[in-house]
């Protein structure tokens, strides 16, 4: 039987028997594998969540009550059977079903989420609005435990519990964010998830004493203290009850059944309810059950291998180059420490984790206490190195403002996936870091473009004692230059001691090239694009200056003037023009009073949806191609 191509709305599993949800969970695991397995996505979480999303589903309707998803990338089962089947296998493809929940998509989709720990704060708002309309939607969340432990979701659930509003949040627990959970929560769960249920003989008992008289009932009241004190103890969720938000669980999240009872009583309870539902991640495919920290966010892969595609460039990424600079740097250096918020992973930290544990932090989803954490440790005289994506630090800019750079601590941030990540869409580009980190005095940004580079970057970096220090690179692999290929394929960064040992000058650009015409000065990522922008140029008649500018600040200003004496000046960076490299490049050459044209491309005053990075690219003009028949038309009508 193949019900989930009959199911064209939420309405349309509304009758179906439990067998029947059954068999419909099954075929969404399906269709979310089998996609995925093409597409990539985020597929450990969606599978997690399947069940849930069709209890949900049963017992409201959303298409007049609102449900709100924290992150987001569970909500794929979700979109499955809110009339985007049938589009699914466009997932995160170019024009095509976002991976995360997006309201001009459906009308069930009530917030356009991405970052974690929004939704409690999200949620608190519609239920603010609706009871100011008088109006009566339900209002549900959706969060997991991961979420749960950052500090925004902790400030809603304070206003939530003060409030007393009709709020249903539903705690998805499986223990893991994008990598394994970490805190004091955690273990909180994790002890609520082992406990068996509480008994009310105490309460009966002490109805019993209190109708006794004086005596009963100063005997009940002397047991008050001693009662909150064993319900702490022995009671799952007395955390959330004390907040004055009502608990129910931990209960089986697989369990469509028990789910949906738990629903139907906290649709029907005044006030705020919080359902604990424990699930698997990666529940349905065994290599993502096996593996979930893996197949949390995954590339294409074949579906019964497991097994992620092969790249035959032989080039490590960016994050693979930091993984083991680092890693190297802490073998001689007793003093660093490295931190990341819940993407040990991601960032290229586990070698580090497992060699040095004592010196390796992860905080979980918090990414204020990250940076604020890093502050502290560097007062204290230690070297930290907060390893964090773009999209993510971005959560923690008063804390780089004021507890680093404020007080000139020599904290480094190793800023991953900057500039455009692609698939995942407008939440998770890395656009604005170079514009947020720029503007922040004290601060010094290294963009480096080679992988000797990077690891010359984080050296330099980890050199400097006097503030703090961004080292910005992108999601992918670096550039293989012919007589490396072998040294970036190992990682083999000490191959080449003094090559790797030489420090980065700082702000010093590095002139590539030399032309008369017209100069193009490029940060990271984009210096390859100016490369080959000049070979076109230069087939064209028109000789090009080619800079790797290296250092967004301190800028060099010597290689701005330079270049300026071509009389044109191009501007490369993966990354938002408004405040970015380009207009780092402006102002300094006001601040000479140098006049040359300008041209400057990076990312557009919009957020830039999803697609793969090469697509996107070539979306908004800036390959290597299309710049240079830019240069080369303006160039023209400016001879004529």
């Amino acid at each position: 039987m193949d019900l989930l191509q009959n199911i064209e709305r939420p309405d349309d599993i509304w009758d179906l028997s439990l067998e029947e949800l059954s068999t419909l969970a099954a075929e969404i695991r399906e269709r979310i594998v089998s996609v995925t397995s093409k597409t990539g996505g985020h597929l450990a979480s969606s599978l997690g969540a399947v069940d849930i999303t069709l209890a949900l589903h049963r017992v409201f309707d959303f298409s007049v009550d609102r449900l709100v998803f924290d992150v987001g990338h569970q909500s794929y089962a979700h979109k499955l059977i809110t009339g985007r089947n049938e589009a699914f296998d466009t997932l995160r493809q170019q024009g095509g079903v976002s991976g995360f929940p997006k309201r001009k998509e459906s009308a069930y989709d009530a917030h356009d989420a991405g970052h974690a720990s929004d939704s409690l704060s999200i949620a608190c708002g519609l239920a603010a609005a609706r009871d100011l309309k008088g109006s009566s939607e339900q209002i549900v969340a959706v969060i997991g435990d991961a979420s749960l432990s950052g500090g925004m979701a902790f400030e809603a659930l304070n206003h939530i519990g003060h409030d007393g509003k009709n709020i249903t949040i539903v705690l998805n627990d499986n223990e893991m964010s994008i990598s394994k959970n970490v805190g004091a929560l955690s273990l909180y769960l994790g002890k609520a998830r082992m406990s068996k249920p509480y008994t009310l003989t105490r309460d009966t008992v002490e109805g019993r004493l209190g109708s006794t008289g004086r005596v009963g009932r100063a005997l009940v009241n002397a047991g008050e203290a001693a009662k909150a004190s064993f319900k702490k103890l022995v009671v799952p969720g007395m955390f959330f009850e004390d907040m004055g938000i009502k608990y129910i669980g931990p209960i089986d999240g697989h369990c469509i059944s028990s789910l949906e009872e738990a629903l139907v009583a906290a649709r029907s309870t005044e006030g705020p309810v919080l359902i604990h539902a424990v699930t698997q991640k990666g529940r349905g495919y065994a290599h993502a059950e096996a593996m979930p920290e893996y197949y949390h966010g995954v590339g294409p892969f074949n579906r019964e291998t497991g097994l992620a595609g092969v790249d035959t460039s032989g080039a490590p990424t960016y994050t693979e180059i930091f993984g083991a600079s680092i890693v190297q740097e802490a073998t001689s250096n007793q003093d660093i420490v490295a931190i990341t918020a819940g993407m040990t992973t991601g960032t290229g930290l586990t070698e580090f984790k497992e060699l040095y544990p004592s010196r390796f932090v992860d905080v979980g989803i918090a990414e204020e206490h990250a940076v604020a954490l890093a502050a502290g440790l560097a007062l204290g005289g230690k070297r930290p190195v907060v390893a964090m994506y773009s999209t993510f630090l971005q959560r923690a800019y008063d804390q780089v403002t004021i507890d680093v750079a404020l007080q000139n601590q020599p904290v480094v941030f190793c800023v991953d996936r900057a500039g455009l990540v692609g698939d995942d869409g407008c939440t998770h580009q890395g656009a604005f870091d170079l514009v947020y980190l720029r503007s922040i005095p004290n601060m010094r940004i290294i963009a480096p473009y080679t992988a000797i580079d990077m690891h010359r970057a984080l050296r330099t970096a980890l050199s400097l004692t006097d503030g703090p220090t961004a080292i910005r690179y992108p999601r992918g692999r670096v550039p293989v230059k012919e007589s490396l290929a072998s040294y970036y394929a190992s990682c083999a960064l000490d191959q080449d001691d003094q090559a790797v040992s030489d420090l980065l000058p700082v702000g010093k650009a590095r002139r590539l090239q030399d032309g008369k015409d017209i100069s193009i000065l490029a940060v990271g990522s984009m210096v390859s694009v100016a490369l080959e922008c000049a070979e076109i140029l230069s087939a064209n008649g028109l000789k090009a200056s080619v800079y790797d500018m290296l250092w967004v600040k301190p800028l060099d200003g010597e290689a701005v003037a330079h270049a300026a004496s071509t009389g044109c000046v191009v501007t490369l960076e993966n990354g938002s023009l408004k405040g970015g490299f380009g207009s780092a490049v402006l102002e300094e050459l006001v601040a000479q009073q140098l006049y040359p044209r300008i041209m400057t491309y990076g990312l557009p005053d919009s957020f830039v949806e999803h697609g793969s990075q090469a697509a996107l690219l070539a979306e908004l003009g800036l390959t290597a191609k299309e710049i240079a028949q830019q240069i080369l038309l303006k160039h023209n009508n400016k001879t004529k």
